[in-house]
């Protein structure tokens, strides 16, 4: 595991093959529990081809000098995605 919050990914090979690949993330929070919200896409060895983006959130907390992975919520579709932003749009509103 990563003992810097930079370091940390969800990148993820199998045989020497990319099988997650991240494409992008955003910490959302740093310290002793960390959150990060990742884009990635997943390989689908029938076609050999990557999935659309997807999005997880994950919480890491960090314990002897290390992060170790706690929990994560994978967003299901690009539509729960619109409304997860759109909710906490109308919520941030004053």
């Amino acid at each position: 595991m990563a003992s810097d919050v930079e370091e940390l990914t969800i990148n993820y090979e199998e045989d020497g093959v990319l099988v997650v690949k991240e494409l992008d993330k955003e910490i959302l929070s740093k310290g002793a529990w960390t959150t990060i919200l990742f884009r990635y896409q997943d390989l689908d060895k029938r076609s050999n081809a990557y999935s659309a983006d997807r999005y997880v959130i994950r919480r890491y907390q960090k314990k002897d000098g290390v992060y170790q992975s706690k929990s994560k919520f994978k967003i299901s579709s690009p539509e729960q995605a619109e409304k997860i932003v759109n909710t906490l749009q109308k919520w941030l509103k004053p």
